[in-house]
């Protein structure tokens, strides 16, 4: 498996453990709310291991500095 994939699926991994398995959702129409907020916690809160602890966008923030 490559690297890529491996990450992919560690992705949806977390999705399924905090997202889609957390809550019982009426419709899917809230299902996409729910989406919507959780991507936003992990894109912008959520510290990540592969990211040197930074979440995502504090990533992107430091890369873009640096250019």
């Amino acid at each position: 498996m490559s690297q890529t994939n491996a990450k992919a699926e560690r992705f949806i991994k977390t999705l399924l453990a905090e997202w889609a398995y957390v809550i019982d959702y009426q419709t899917s129409e809230e299902c996409n709310r729910w989406l919507t907020r959780y991507l936003g916690i992990y894109n912008g809160h959520k510290r990540h291991m592969a990211l040197d602890g930074l979440s995502p966008q504090k990533c992107l923030q430091h890369l873009l500095i640096a250019e």
